[in-house]
């Protein structure tokens, strides 16, 4: 089977998953390449993906469990037995549940499993000082992307209908794993470097972010720590302190490896 339109799906707040998602789509080549790109609202309305599509699905994980605003935003998506890829990308710890939690929320929306994939991300909690997978993706990781996208085509290209690929088996179990009580927290400005240029409210996908006060304030309610707001900022102004920064630092260093289902 071959499909000459790619669908790509993300929700990429600092940018991770969706260069994953476009170098997958390179190797599966294609015609046209289209996409929904979820990170700052979600759709209106329920979009219909017709079987004539490949669609790429790549999301972060948070605490071993897809993120819990990209999944509500995923929802929206209805297959029509259209071939999926899903991925998610975390920050070198471990991806747990979450390929499994998508695969089967996307099967449940009327997508098909082609194959699937876990990527590694730079850490949203990642520091100069306490760096944690920096960097990633990094050439290698795109490369390797890539080439899954590539591997992914010749399995289709081995089969007349969908229904011909054999099953796949997602690493994860089901039960998912329940996610502690998150404590509400959200990143600070240093008031002397910010120049109060809003960038940092433009990229918040969940809108944490407002002047109050004549003074930059994260709602720590809504802020779900994805950290795109210090990695962006052109001043340096925002900063994330957490200890389970320097836990991940100290026990997750160690180069991790893309894991693959096809």
């Amino acid at each position: 089977m071959q499909y000459q339109n790619i669908h790509l799906i993300y929700f990429s707040p600092t940018h991770t998953s969706a260069k994953i998602a476009y170098a997958i789509a390179e190797g599966l080549g294609g015609d046209t390449l289209s996409e929904s790109d979820i990170t700052h609202e979600a759709l209106k309305e329920t979009l219909h993906i017709e079987d004539n599509e490949l669609v790429i699905v790549a999301v972060p994980v948070y605490g071993g469990r897809v993120a819990e605003t990209a999944m509500e935003r995923i929802r929206m998506f209805q297959g029509e037995k259209t071939p999926v890829i899903p991925v998610v990308v975390y920050g070198n710890r471990d991806y747990e549940d979450a390929l499994k939690e998508l695969s089967d929320a996307l099967v449940a929306q009327g997508f098909v499993l082609v194959s699937a994939g876990a990527f590694v991300g730079e850490h949203s909690f990642s520091r100069k000082d306490m760096p944690i997978a920096a960097g990633r993706p990094d050439k290698e990781d795109l490369v390797k992307a890539s080439e899954f996208g590539h591997e992914t085509l010749i399995k289709l290209d081995a089969v007349s209908t969908l229904s011909g690929l054999p099953s796949l088996e997602i690493k994860g179990n089901f039960p998912y794993k329940v996610k502690g009580p998150s404590t509400p927290q959200a990143p600070v400005t240093d008031e002397e470097l910010c120049t109060q240029c809003e960038y940092c409210i433009d990229v918040c996908p969940v809108a944490a972010i407002s002047i109050v006060d004549d003074r930059m304030f994260s709602d720590p309610a809504l802020c779900i720590k994805c950290c795109a707001c210090v990695k962006e900022c052109p001043e340096g102004a925002r900063t994330f302190d957490t200890p389970y920064t320097a836990m991940l630092h100290k026990n997750f260093s160690a180069r991790r490896e893309p894991e693959l289902f096809v």
